[in-house]
């Protein structure tokens, strides 16, 4: 029986995904290949100190709204500096719009998006586990977040782009990221725009993605 496992949080005061299930049963597929257990949780209460002491990762799985109370805010905030990690999926970028400190986890927020349609990802560092499986040029459909600011220089590893000429709707430029990740303290943190679709979870590509975003956060 694994003595980690990776928490799978899927609460939402928003906007709702029809896509959370299909993205939380593979989210739990992939850290059990990992060796990891898995839950999948809605409950605020599962962000004590106890309870993350015991996970691998903690996935915000398009998560949108305030979704921790203050109690666990405090308890998720010592956890990822004293060397826990998060994987922030899609809508999480909408996720604790009043909480300064998980802003300057992202590096930037959300501001919202045009119709979903096929773009191109341009990948940017092919040397991260989570983007060494995708082409340098990724045919993919989605939608395309826009975010408040580019977080670029904000301490993030930019790992992925959209190229904005592929589809309508951006309003960030030639560089606009959608892949990144950074470390704070002794903890790490990995945010990937994608995965507004249910299709996207059962895609060979964005498994093989998310897989090695989790590696990377577990090592």
């Amino acid at each position: 029986m694994p003595t980690a496992d990776v928490l799978i949080y899927t609460r939402t005061t928003g906007y709702r995904h029809d896509s959370i299930p299909a993205g939380a049963a593979a989210l739990a597929g992939i850290a059990r290949e990992q060796g990891w257990g898995a839950e999948i949780t809605e409950d605020p209460e599962a962000f004590t100190p106890g309870r993350l002491a015991r996970c691998a990762a903690v996935v915000l799985l398009s998560t949108t709204g305030t979704v921790l109370t203050p109690e666990g805010r405090a308890a998720f905030a010592a956890y990822l500096r004293d060397g826990g990690a998060l994987l922030a999926v899609h809508a999480a970028a909408n996720a604790e719009p009043d909480w300064p400190f998980y802003g300057e986890l992202l590096g930037t927020r959300f501001d919202g998006h045009p119709e979903i349609q096929p773009g191109t990802v341009l990948v940017e560092d092919p040397g991260h586990p989570a983007t060494a499986p995708l082409p340098e040029s990724w045919a993919w459909t989605d939608e395309w977040y826009n975010f408040t600011s580019n977080p670029r220089g904000t301490g993030v590893r930019v790992l992925a782009r959209a190229d904005e000429t592929s589809y309508s709707g951006g309003t960030l430029g030639d560089d606009h990221p959608l892949v990144w990740c950074r470390e704070v303290d002794r903890g790490r943190v990995f945010f990937t725009a994608l995965g507004h679709s249910s299709e996207a979870y059962d895609d060979p590509a964005f498994r093989a993605h998310l897989t090695g975003a989790l590696s990377w956060l577990t090592t």
